[in-house]
């Protein structure tokens, strides 16, 4: 039997999902409370505060489950800091190719 690639694997993001890695990777944090609910993301240039509304407790589960995202220590001790895994797994999921340094533009 032949062997299936991880990253065919892996269902496609949801739109949700989809706009939390993209906060997250320009330069957002993502804190939740100490049950993964009332997700906020926080800018860490100025501490602006974003509730996304559609985001919610089963969003950042998947994303944790999808190996996307890890949990850390917020500022407060019940609290959740998420932060962002390798990049190479996100644009996997995303089905974006990765860009080798020697490809031509």
């Amino acid at each position: 039997m032949a062997k299936k690639k991880a990253g065919s694997l892996l269902p496609k993001l949801t739109e949700v999902e989809q706009d939390l890695l993209s906060h997250l990777q320009n330069g957002y944090q993502l804190v939740t409370d100490s049950l993964g609910g009332s997700p906020i993301l926080r800018r860490l240039k100025d501490d602006e505060e974003i509730r996304p509304l559609s985001a919610n407790r089963n969003s950042i589960k998947a994303l944790e489950q999808r190996g996307l995202i890890s949990p850390g220590k917020g500022r407060d001790p019940l609290t959740i800091l998420w932060r962002l895994k390798k990049e190479s797994k996100i644009s996997a999921v995303r089905g974006e190719k990765r860009k080798r340094p020697n490809d031509s533009v």
